[in-house]
């Protein structure tokens, strides 16, 4: 039950067969793939004394090396660490410490300051310290370690919105069983895919990586490391048969660009979206300029990528009577979990009305590293509290409203931004809209948008008050709008509304 099993496998099948790509230039066959991760493996074991169980955190950008680095890690058994590259240098040291990580491998070498990291922890840069090991083609092929399938596979540290990043733990056998929900949920997978890293391999792109090995398909790193439209639009009609994962505002990106060049997405053949709220405009927008290359995923570090699906198939059939219902949806429950919606005593609500969305099933974690407390608090009876608040529709449908710390409680009534954004970003001058409380003397909280306009252009707040009230009740408008050239995001390509709140409250003085 090692994920690297996988690797090795299809490199005996399809040796020859071409694995790893930089843009359009062909880095690695399966072969060189599987041989580059045993010999680093052997390197890590020989010369820096890793062993199974021990942590190797990965903090860099997109890279074909980070394939490499996954697999040699899961070749002696030994624990995944992967960090979003955005964060501070101090931040990511905080991570390995707490992971109590081996070794932490970055691009040069050179990330961290004298002392930053851990007496115990040393810094590896891939195109220094390990340039020859990780282009080492002739290292024999032995098989990986084996291993049971508890035992850990990937660290997946949170973004901490609400104090330190906790680590999720994931097993072998909690990332085969997302693996194999892909395929029956999600879409299919085969050797002619290119699966394309635009989002951050450290997150829910990265995670995708075994379904696409598994299958023997290519594996594309931009030559920008990260997401850029006309980029990818060119890489759709170069290489063909694109699959790639991105959050809803790289999709509007997307769509932004497509429109500009005239494109339609040609060799694009399946976009995987979640991390954040696809409001029913947009994906419709999306479906309009690109077609029906749109899949939905939801779930969370916890969970990943497998609480929920919304396939192809229902996306675009607009003749059925609630297809714009099920747009604003998440879709139904994965066949490896079960979804309910609860109370606060865990006991479910009524269909269709709120609560929190819980999970379990094999693909659920164990609970966090190092963290009995904050396990407990999550994981209770076996069911995974995800903090989501939503419903369920007679024929199984999960909407989310909101993360339960975001719902707006105003007079004692509760608000749900997601309802409110989703009736402003039909507006034709919105482009994005985050809708967040702000703290009021009288009612607790206040209801503000926060705007990015469509191309600009100016937009009167009397305007957006007449849209709201002919769309939703008076006590759940905006009592301010907020505008701005542009939304800040982070590296998944959320909005952190944590932000924002803090925001508002600096700048009228009640921080």
């Amino acid at each position: 039950m090692n994920l690297a099993l996988w690797l090795h496998s299809r490199a005996l099948l399809s040796p020859d067969a071409p694995a790893l790509y930089t843009g359009t230039r062909l880095e690695a066959t399966y072969g060189q793939f599987a041989r580059r991760a045993a010999a680093l493996a052997a390197y890590l074991r020989s010369e820096h004394g890793v062993q199974a169980g021990d942590r190797v955190a990965i903090f860099m950008p997109n890279r074909v090396e980070y394939l490499v680095l996954l697999y040699a890690s899961w070749w002696i058994g030994a624990v995944a660490v992967p960090v979003n590259y955005k964060l501070h240098a101090k931040e990511a040291a905080w991570i390995a410490e707490n992971a109590e990580a081996a070794l932490v491998i970055t691009d040069r070498g050179n990330q961290f300051a004298a002392g930053e990291l851990p007496q115990s922890c040393t810094e590896l840069g891939v195109e220094t310290d390990l340039a020859g090991v990780v282009a080492n083609d002739a290292a024999p092929l032995n098989p990986p370690l084996t291993l049971e399938p508890h035992q850990l596979a990937w660290l997946f540290y949170t973004s901490g919105t609400t104090g330190r990043p906790k680590g999720v733990m994931l097993t072998h056998e909690n990332l085969m069983q997302m693996s194999l929900c892909y395929t029956v949920d999600v879409d299919t997978a085969g050797p002619d895919d290119a699966y394309l890293y635009s989002a951050p391999m450290s997150h829910g792109a990265g995670l995708y990586n075994m379904v696409f090995v598994r299958a023997g398909g290519r594996h594309v790193v931009p030559e920008s490391r990260g997401f850029d439209g006309a980029e990818i639009l060119e890489l759709g009609r170069t290489l063909g048969n694109i699959v790639m994962f991105a959050a809803p505002t790289m999709i509007k990106r997307l769509v932004t660009q497509a429109r500009t060049a005239g494109a339609t997405g040609e060799g694009i053949r399946s976009i995987i979206y979640g991390g954040g709220p696809m409001y029913t405009a947009d994906l419709i927008e999306a479906l309009d300029v690109l077609g029906p290359r749109f899949i939905q995923i939801y779930g969370q570090g916890e969970s990943p990528m497998t609480i929920t699906a919304l396939p192809r198939h229902i996306i675009s059939d607009r003749s059925h009577p609630q297809w714009e219902q099920r747009l604003g949806s998440v879709g139904l429950a994965q066949s490896c979990v079960q979804v309910r919606v609860v109370d606060h005593a865990m006991n479910d609500v009524p269909t269709g009305e709120c609560g929190e969305v819980v999970v379990r099933g094999l693909v659920v974690t164990q609970g966090y590293w190092r963290n009995p407390a904050a396990t407990a608090e999550t994981i209770v009876n076996g069911w995974l509290r995800t903090g989501d608040i939503g419903y369920l529709s007679a024929d199984g449908f999960l909407t989310l409203t909101d993360r339960s710390k975001d719902v707006i409680i105003s007079g004692g009534t509760n608000i749900y931004p997601r309802e409110v954004e989703e009736v402003l970003a039909r507006h034709p001058k919105v482009f994005e809209v985050a809708v967040v409380g702000a703290p009021h003397e009288e009612w607790g909280e206040e209801v503000v948008a926060v705007i990015v306009s469509r191309d600009g252009q100016p937009i009167d707040p009397a305007e957006l008050d007449e849209w709201c009230k002919a769309e939703i009740a008076s006590f759940k408008k905006p009592k301010r709008y907020l505008f701005r050239d542009e939304m800040p995001k982070n590296s998944y390509g959320k909005i952190p509304k944590i932000d924002l709140r803090e925001e508002i409250k600096a700048a009228s003085g009640k921080a």
